[in-house]
């Protein structure tokens, strides 16, 4: 297997009184498309937020790039390189397309960096909005806007959370197509999904996570292929 990236082990977490991680392990390689699915309420947000530093660990380790990150702000943890897309977006609708990418803009520090033109390129439709106030975009338009956002900081790797939900069927090939160019670019991706079909078609390793657990780590294809085993962890 690939060197990891991004290294979880034995993850455990929650809110308050409320524990919702049960040691939770999984591993991102770099260049790597992993999807984390479940149902709702099952803890793939609680994941990623813990990851990014937003949800302290209670117990586990988090290890990115070779460094120990766990219990890091989520500040430091970015500048690290992993960058985060929540699953509210948290774009700044009183400002443009350009601006909001702007705002994003960090060094590359040895890697390519990415530009407007570069993302304009994986996000055709964001081109013609250059100057168009967040607030006027549609869904679909704001999640394009927020992925790119966070590419402008040059991360290593990239979280997302349920990029699919709500999107057109237009779009969400837009946003299957990026997902795939940022693995091709060599980024590392963990995304959050319900979407079965989504993620099937852009990762190549798929966690399920049930009631704070994980209880498949394996192939996407290998998941695919089982009728009974996506009717056993993702049916509602």
């Amino acid at each position: 297997m690939a060197e990891a990236l991004l290294e979880v082990e034995g993850l455990r977490a929650g809110y308050g009184p409320a524990e919702i991680l049960f040691g939770v392990s999984l591993r991102l390689a770099r260049g790597e498309v992993a999807a984390l699915m479940g149902r709702n309420g099952a803890g793939k947000s609680t994941t990623l937020k813990a990851i990014m530093g937003l949800v302290t660990p209670r117990e586990g380790h988090l290890r990115f790039a070779g460094r120990d990150i766990t219990g890091l702000a989520a500040f430091r943890i970015a500048r690290l390189g992993l960058g985060y897309v929540p699953e509210d977006r948290r774009i700044f609708i009183d400002l443009t397309v350009a601006e909001n990418l702007e705002v994003g803009r960090r060094p590359a520090e040895g890697r390519d960096a990415w530009t407007p033109e570069r993302l304009f390129d994986v996000f055709p439709n964001l081109a013609s909005m250059c100057h168009r106030r967040a607030a006027a975009m549609s869904g679909g338009e704001q999640q394009m806007l927020a992925i790119a956002r966070t590419l402008m900081g040059n991360p290593e790797a990239i979280l997302l959370d349920e990029p699919s939900e709500g999107l057109a069927p237009v779009i969400l090939e837009l946003m299957a197509d990026a997902v795939l160019r940022m693995k091709r670019e060599g980024l590392a991706v963990l995304l959050s999904e319900q979407n079965f079909d989504f993620a099937a078609a852009v990762a190549d390793r798929a966690y399920v996570i049930e009631r704070g657990e994980i209880r498949y780590d394996g192939c996407m294809a290998a998941l695919e292929a089982d009728p009974a085993l996506r009717a056993q962890h993702l049916t509602l």
